[in-house]
């Protein structure tokens, strides 16, 4: 048995990128994981992987920027497992017309409703079952755009993830009397398919230098498996060869 046995971990954005890879590395160490996303085809590709290497997957197709959705699919978990001892919200975006002189308000306002304002949905979601119990953990996969404002980024993908750093904080401040853990992880460039939206492409070459999907589910894993009495506030992360240390676009 693994040392996540017998936990039920929620994994938000789990059809692709950091999302399935934690899943992934959640499941290989015993948790039942229940994958969320927009696209069911994907997701059903990541239970398939879990599936046959032993492990235990579900598939929940919901909309993050849909409060009401994932209120809803939060009690269908609790009735099916009887618990949600974890989230993992790994869902978020960013657009190729990113730039003050390119962004609209249709796409600032997607931004913000999937990447700040899904994460308050997300936690919102989870809440009441981790205080029934006494307990829980939650993952938010921010960005390094959310402690550095990097000009590659743009203004509404920066302002969203600085927003959820603001609001983990705040959930430990609130819910640790109660036994909750938050955790934002603020990576630099992984190679997702979230890179397909730059409106410049990266040449494969500078893509395997990146941080890789598996190196961050080795992350989130880690933690985890801590004991519930350690809190990582906060972990930053990147490439030992850092693009967003080193250029302003690309």
């Amino acid at each position: 048995m693994g040392e996540l046995a017998n936990k039920v971990a929620w994994v938000t954005g789990g059809g692709t990128g950091i999302g399935a890879a934690g899943a992934e590395a959640l499941a290989a160490d015993g948790a039942a994981v229940v994958l969320s996303g927009r696209r069911r085809d994907v997701l059903d590709e990541v239970a398939a992987r879990i599936a046959g290497r032993g492990g235990t997957a579900a598939v929940k197709p919901v909309d993050v920027a849909d409060g009401a959705a994932m209120a809803a699919t939060a009690d269908e978990i609790r009735e099916a497992h009887g618990k949600i001892d974890m989230l993992v919200h790994s869902a978020g975006l960013n657009i190729p017309d990113r730039s003050w002189s390119r962004l609209e308000p249709e796409g600032w306002k997607l931004i913000v409703d999937v990447n700040l304002n899904g994460s308050y949905n997300a936690a919102q979601a989870v809440l009441p079952a981790m205080r029934e119990a006494g307990g829980g953990l939650l993952i938010l996969i921010s960005s390094w755009a959310g402690r550095y404002d990097t000009f590659l980024t743009g203004p509404g993908y920066n302002a969203t993830k600085h927003g959820m750093r603001a609001m983990a904080a705040h959930l430990n401040l609130e819910e640790g009397r109660n036994g909750i853990r938050c955790c934002t992880v603020m990576p630099g460039e992984v190679n997702t398919p979230i890179l397909d939206k730059r409106p410049i492409p990266v040449p494969e070459e500078e893509r395997v230098r990146m941080m890789q999907p598996e190196d961050m589910g080795e992350t989130i894993r880690f933690v985890a498996r801590l004991h519930p009495r350690v809190c990582v506030n906060e972990i930053l992360i990147s490439p030992t060869w850092n693009r967003l240390n080193v250029q302003p676009a690309g």
